[in-house]
This record gives structure tokens, C-alpha cells and sequence, in this order.
């Protein structure tokens, strides 16, 4: 049952207390790390960079896998008491739920005291793309997106590796996805992170599906439509550019019967209504209950292989 109380102590922390400080979060070191290792990148040629840039994930991959694998062991031989805990708190800080859904809801808020340029800021927090330019329907939809496709980069996918290969696998995602995330687009960094924009492709493409799902399943308890989600679901999810997002995304759209559109890129849900401000804490309800759901799955799961055994 260990496993148990790791998954719990860490839904526990993220419910109470959410993100620590960036200045004693690891994932913002790891940031800080790709940054200085992107700072070294062959200044030509793209092969090279191609290179150098894999060298780089597969490096700061395993060194992570590696280093918690060892750590885990270690903790275990020496007490159960210190193992859980500790187990607990960096298992949480391979995932994050609440922070997301508050960063949406301070979106949300903003839009509806009329706060636009406040609201575009904000929005910055979730995604990447300019948001200077976006009116409030925009924004809105921005942010419903980014509550879609993180609910399954930022906390369904690093639990579904931590059931498969324990804490290194949940550390490994979260490195994969963090590479990805800084310089996984076109730009300055395009071939350099290619590698880290296919691997993460290839890491989210069970969790991505699993996530649209879940987040079918999750309509029936939100009293949202299902069938809306299904439909939408079906035939939008290819729709965009990445093979992973289109899924948790276009089952969002459809279950809240709202159209998400990025100018130039895609458009789901077309034919529905331009989503408002409340269509995002709609968003959010259906994705805490989309991550009670998946966290209830993995608990009994935990629970089921511990009578067998």
C-alpha cells in the first residue's frame, strides 16, 4: 500500500498548498539548466544542433531517472517513515492541478471586470502563444484550451507514468515535457528541440487519449454532453497541429458546447457558440473532476494489485 500513500500525500500537498517558489522548485532549476545547455548549442548547421540538442534530453533524462531511481532505493532501505514523505512530495512536484485551475480562474475574473489587458497577461501564464493581440472571446478560449491540454500534460500524464515505472518515470515525463515546452517550437531553438518535440509527442500519446476519455466520463458527474463531447471528439481531434492536443481539447469543447479557435492553426467545436468569461470555470469544474476521476482509477488500482498480491 505504499504506493497508495504516495499518490494520496502528493494530491494532498497539491490540493493544500500547490506550486512552492520558483526558487525552490526543481522544475524551475531544470529550466534554468535547458537554458544554459541551449546557450552551448552549435551556433550552425542543423544536423548538428539536431545532435546536440537529443544529446541533451537524453542526458538530463537519465541523469533525473537515474538519480531518483537511486534516491527512492536508498530512502527505502533505510525507513518506510522517510520513504512515503519524501516519495509523496516529489511525485507532487511532477504534476500540477491546483496552480493550473487558479491561473484559469484569475483569467476568468479578470475578463469579467473588464480587465482585458490584465487578462491577456495572465493568459501568458498558460500558453505560449502572443496574447496581445486576443478580444475577450479569445482569451477565453485560450484559456479553456490550456485547461484541456494541461490537465493532461500537467497531471493525468505524469501519474499514468508513475503507475507504469514508479517516481523516475513520473520524473522522467516531466523533464521530457519541460524540454518540450521551452524549445519544442519553431524559432530560435527549432532544431535543437526537435528531438524533445517528437519524444514528447511519443510520451503524451496514450495519456492524451486517456484524457479525453476520462474527460467523456467526467461529463456524466459535471452534467455536461456527453454526446456533444463525443461528437466534437470525433471529429475534430486531429485537427491540430500537435497529434496529442487536439484530443483533451476537443472533448472539452464539445462537452461545454463552445467553439476553440487559434487563428491560423485550428478550430474546434465549429458550428458551436464563442465561449465567455463562465465557459472557463465550467472548464475547470470538468477538469478537477476529470483528475478526481483519473486519481480515484489509480488509487483502486494500487488498491486491487495489493489484495491480489
Amino acid at each position: 500500500m505504499e504506493t497508495v500513500y504516495i499518490i494520496v500525500t502528493a494530491l494532498l500537498l497539491d490540493i493544500t498548498f500547490g506550486e512552492p517558489p520558483n526558487a525552490v522548485h526543481p522544475v524551475a532549476w531544470l529550466g534554468k539548466l535547458i537554458g544554459f545547455e541551449m546557450k552551448l548549442s552549435p551556433a550552425g548547421g542543423h544536423a548538428w544542433q539536431f545532435v546536440y540538442g537529443a544529446l541533451c534530453v537524453f542526458v538530463t533524462v537519465g541523469a533525473a531517472a537515474l538519480l531518483t531511481f537511486w534516491l527512492v532505493a536508498y530512502l527505502r532501505t533505510l525507513s518506510p517513515w522517510l520513504y512515503v514523505p519524501v516519495s509523496g512530495i516529489l511525485l507532487k512536484l511532477t504534476f500540477s492541478l491546483r496552480g493550473l485551475l487558479r491561473a484559469a480562474r484569475r483569467v476568468r475574473r479578470l475578463l469579467q471586470a473588464g480587465r482585458l489587458v490584465e487578462a491577456r497577461r495572465s493568459l501568458g501564464a498558460l500558453v505560449s502563444r502572443d496574447t496581445a493581440s486576443l478580444d475577450s472571446g479569445q482569451v477565453a478560449a485560450a484559456a479553456v484550451e490550456s485547461v484541456a491540454e494541461n490537465t493532461s500534460d500537467s497531471f493525468i500524464a505524469p501519474l499514468f507514468y508513475f503507475g507504469i515505472f514508479g517516481l523516475p518515470g513520473a520524473v522522467a515525463y516531466r523533464v521530457i515535457n519541460t524540454f518540450d515546452a521551452m524549445i519544442g517550437y519553431r524559432g530560435r531553438w527549432e532544431y535543437s528541440g526537435k528531438f524533445a518535440a517528437r519524444l514528447d509527442d511519443v510520451a503524451n500519446l496514450i495519456p492524451a487519449r486517456l484524457s479525453a476519455l476520462l474527460i467523456l466520463i467526467a461529463t456524466v458527474f459535471c452534467r455536461r454532453d456527453a454526446g456533444g463531447a463525443w461528437r466534437i471528439l470525433a471529429r475534430d481531434h486531429a485537427k491540430t497541429e500537435s497529434p496529442n492536443a487536439g484530443w483533451p481539447m476537443s472533448a472539452m469543447a464539445g462537452a461545454l458546447g463552445v467553439r476553440l479557435e487559434k487563428a491560423g492553426h485550428y478550430r474546434l467545436g465549429d458550428g458551436l457558440r464563442k465561449p465567455e468569461p463562465p465557459a472557463i470555470d465550467r472548464a475547470v469544474k470538468l477538469a478537477g473532476a476529470t483528475a478526481g476521476l483519473w486519481s480515484v482509477v489509480l488509487i483502486a488500482g494500487e488498491v486491487v494489485k495489493f489484495v491480489i498480491a
